[in-house]
């Protein structure tokens, strides 16, 4: 007799042998013992979950001389035609080839007689969804009002691509996909049937690699088992497969929740000389992290289809890493799947997912910055001693760069509220104590040893540290003793419409207080370079730049990247006789104050 394969061998011949389809069992068991019979059922699911399987026992149930309740006899003249597939009342058709409208006219015409010898005529239409839509339009006003004792069976691996019409006319059943567990139990049972030798790992990558399919898995225990003459071992079936070894997963996930970038790139680098498709690996690798996430979340190690010292060093690490890591981490992956999928160089697109992953442990979360703080001391920054110089780009709403990850790394990014001070945060160092204004040419008393102008620089780095670095880079200070004042000489027109801003001016003015004493003022002064200077901006570019430079806009804009397009303020309403409100004409007058900096 010729050999015949594992999968069609083992194809369940009742319904005690459908594996992990119990719900759907139980309702066709029930529909036939109190004799409830749709016209027509659909069955849904992904390959091999058994859905055509399911529809030839429930055609054999239906018409079984015996007529047992809990199934088919597959003793009776009737079972066994219909497993051999020589049944005239019961027909199979495979939609993929049968999808023309002309070829459903036909069948629709002979469906109108009633079976020839069987209780009931069925009819299996497996592939549904290749049908045509004027093929479905044919078939149906059959379907809604069939002549009796006839059975639509319909089996489908996508469900949205039936019409709603259709799908309104049957009772939809939905074939989940087995877990690995239930894989491997049934593995087991036809290794042992069968005499071949397995072991428990390779059991276990063969139920992952078939992925909720029984068929995929028996098709692949039959592969191993003729490569390995009976005897199917973990190392044959990593290679044969092209699996990964466990190991190698647990190396990733501990270098990745480590944020161990050098070892990340050595093990990503590893999978391409190897060979693997990076693909595989990391739907491999994802499930891998679920699993851990399952642990994390107080589940059994013994539910999970792995073997027992993997199970062990599995839920270790995911102790240690906690739940909110790894719902992160496999956030971060599935966002990545698309890249790796579509990719040519589906390697490289592996290494950037993991480098990336390495990443996460020192970021901040969201509400924590929006809040004004880090994750402990160590995310406060320290103030410098001298700012450093920052280069001003020329940007269309004037508005300084935002840091960059080299000059303020996201862990370390601390929100300042407006009038200066870190919201929510100490001070790194309280000002020094307001003292009377200095005579001509001295320090004030109080201020630092340095000069007068580095004393200043320094208040103001404890109040906004760009605008001190703007300041050092763009424009000379001078401190002039004869009205007490701290001149300050923009290098250009850019530089002076820049600085020359309203909250500027004010930070600049609290700092020369601070340094000087309160009698201390200061004022901007023309050089040869900024003869001619434009006047400052207008109204709705001020509310611009303060939104822009708001510390919450900041640090959103750090952490999701992007830019502002448009600010908006709510409408206020004009006075009776559609004057503005006492509070606009405030606003004009301040404006009209500040119409020249270097008043």
């Amino acid at each position: 007799m010729a050999y015949q394969v594992l999968a069609r061998k083992w194809r369940p011949q009742d319904f005690a042998s459908l594996i992990g389809q119990q719900a759907v069992v139980t309702a066709l068991s029930n529909a036939l013992r109190e004799g409830r019979i749709a016209q027509a059922y659909l069955f849904s699911g992904i390959r091999g979950v058994g859905k055509t399987t399911a529809a030839r026992v429930f055609a054999k149930a239906l018409n079984c001389e015996r007529g047992t309740a809990n199934g088919p006899c597959n003793e009776c003249p009737t079972c066994q035609e219909i497993t051999k597939g020589a049944d005239m009342d019961v027909l199979e058709i495979d939609a993929a080839t049968y999808s023309k409208v002309e070829q459903v006219r036909e069948l629709a015409e002979s469906l109108k007689y009633g079976p020839a010898r069987d209780r009931y005529k069925v009819v299996v239409l497996d592939e549904v969804h290749r049908l045509s839509r004027q093929a479905f339009d044919a078939l149906l006003k059959i379907v809604e009002e069939p002549p009796p004792r006839l059975v639509f069976i319909f089996a489908t691996t996508e469900i949205e691509a039936v019409p709603a019409t259709i799908l309104s006319r049957c009772q939809e059943f939905h074939f989940r996909r087995v877990s690995n567990v239930e894989a491997v139990a049934h593995l087991r049972h036809i290794c042992t049937a069968e005499k071949i030798e397995a072991s428990d790992a390779a059991l276990a990558l063969l139920a992952r690699a078939g992925e909720g399919s029984v068929r995929d898995c028996v098709a692949l225990l039959d592969q191993l088992a003729t490569f390995g003459n009976g005897v199917v071992a973990e190392q044959e079936a990593i290679r044969l497969l092209g699996g990964i070894d466990l190991a190698l997963f647990q190396k990733v996930l501990i270098a990745i929740l480590a944020g161990e970038t050098p070892a990340v790139s050595r093990l990503a680098l590893e999978v391409e000389e190897n060979g693997w498709d990076p693909r595989t690996v990391h739907a491999h690798f994802l499930s891998f992290c679920r699993d851990a996430l399952h642990l994390a979340l107080g589940e059994s190690a013994e539910t999970l289809a792995l073997p027992a010292e993997e199970r062990q060093a599995l839920a270790g690490i995911a102790k240690r890493a906690g739940y909110e890591n790894l719902l992160r981490l496999l956030h971060h992956l599935l966002g990545s799947e698309s890249a790796i999928r579509r990719s040519e160089a589906g390697a490289l697109a592996l290494e950037i997912a993991w480098l990336r992953a390495a990443e996460l442990p020192r970021l901040v979360a969201i509400e924590k910055l929006l809040a004004g703080g880090g994750t402990g001391e160590a995310s406060r920054p320290a103030p410098p001693s001298k700012p450093a110089a920052a280069p001003l780009r020329a940007r269309p709403d004037d508005a300084p760069a935002r840091p960059t990850a080299e000059t303020a790394p996201l862990a370390q990014v601390v929100p300042f509220a407006r009038g200066g001070s870190a919201a929510s945060v100490e001070p790194p160092a309280p000002p020094p104590q307001q003292q009377p204004a200095p005579a001509a040419g001295e320090a004030p008393a109080g201020a630092p040893a340095a000069s007068g102008v580095t004393a200043f620089l320094e208040q103001l780095v404890l109040r906004r540290p760009t605008l001190a670095a703007q300041l050092e880079s763009l424009a000379s200070l001078t401190w002039d003793p004869s009205d007490n004042s701290l001149v300050v000489r923009p290098n250009d027109e850019l530089a002076a419409v820049s600085l020359a801003r309203t909250n500027n001016r004010d930070l600049i003015a609290a700092a020369a207080v601070a340094a000087f004493g309160p009698a201390a003022t200061f004022r901007f002064a023309r050089t040869e370079a900024a003869a001619a200077l434009p006047k400052p901006p207008s109204a709705a570019e001020e509310r611009r730049v303060q939104a822009v430079e708001h510390p919450r806009v900041q640090a959103v804009l750090e952490i999701f990247g992007g830019e502002v397009a448009r600010v908006e303020s709510p409408a206020v309403p004009a006075g009776p006789s559609g004057s503005e409100t006492p509070e606009n004409a405030a606003d004009e007058a301040a404006l009209s104050a500040d119409e020249d900096p270097f008043r």
